[in-house]
């Protein structure tokens, strides 16, 4: 059968591949369009086994908040360069897994990858994802996920998707300042990464671990017990300014703390206690 331009075109249309691999793919199947495309997802399965053993360390982060404000996603999706990342494929894979994980309830990666893609029929999200690979060549996969549901959710997405932050906060219905003011703590995270809320938030062994080293060097100083005591205590209370989220220099006004601020919001939204629940800050390729 003749393998028109018409056809590998049709075929281009309906999978997103390259011309030649279209071609190709038509040839291997006499024309038929089915089979051509059969043809297409299995060599994207070979591919993604060929690459399922490099390293991604490349990707973007997604957030899809509810029009409510009172939950949202955030996810981390990862590939092999920085140029695959910014491609319509790529893209367009991160926003449709953020928004299918929106209308569900799903808990892990694995439950998701089998779910089916609702504007895929018949394929699942694993079956997309191995065509993403296809398209662009390198490996790329779904690393983690988060999902928050309270009084208010925010979310903050910084330097490209490099950088996202989700984040719940009790106290106040979304209005639009408490909604401002949740976005500005997101964006204050994503910043400054503090380690915890408020300093009983830190893990014990963090905080002796570093007790432990201002100690050592307080006492190369040589001087009094009492006065090593004193610098300890006070290298630690930077610490906690430097690592507590709610102690952090807002980076907004740096003539006031995070707390200062969400009191200063709270007292304007009619005395309410606007407060952090919880938060997750995601950076493509960090631990």
């Amino acid at each position: 059968m003749e393998i028109t331009a018409e056809l590998v075109k049709t075929l281009r249309n309906q999978t997103n591949a390259g011309m030649m691999d279209c071609k190709k793919a038509l040839q291997e199947t006499d024309g038929d369009l089915e089979a051509a495309v059969a043809y297409l997802r299995q060599k994207g399965l070979a591919v993604a086994a060929k690459r399922a053993g490099r390293a991604a360390m490349e990707g973007t982060v997604w957030a899809h908040l509810a029009p409510d404000h009172k939950s949202g996603v955030m996810l981390e999706v990862n590939c092999e360069t920085d140029f695959v990342a910014k491609t319509d494929s790529f893209v367009e894979l991160g926003n449709r897994l953020a928004e299918q994980l929106a209308a569900s309830a799903l808990e892990t990666v694995e439950a998701l990858m089998a779910e089916p893609c609702p504007h895929l029929p018949g394929l699942t999200v694993t079956d997309y994802l191995n065509d993403v690979i296809a398209k662009t060549g390198e490996k790329c996969h779904l690393r983690h996920f988060c999902r928050y549901q309270g009084d208010l959710v925010a979310a903050y997405i910084h330097h490209g998707g490099k950088i996202g932050v989700l984040v719940e906060m009790r106290g106040a219905d979304p209005a639009p300042e408490a909604v401002a003011a949740a976005k500005d703590v997101a964006m204050q995270i994503a910043a400054a990464s503090p380690l915890a809320i408020g300093r009983e938030d830190l893990n014990p062994e963090a905080v002796a671990k570093e007790k432990a080293i201002f100690e050592a060097q307080a006492r190369e100083s040589g001087k009094p017990e009492k006065i090593i005591e004193k610098m300890v205590t006070g290298r630690l209370e930077k610490f906690y300014k430097e690592v507590c989220l709610l102690e952090q220099t807002f980076v907004k006004n740096p003539d006031q703390t995070v707390a200062q601020y969400l009191k200063e919001v709270g007292d304007r939204l009619g005395r309410k206690e606007l407060t952090v629940r919880r938060f997750t800050r995601y950076q493509v390729g960090a631990e």
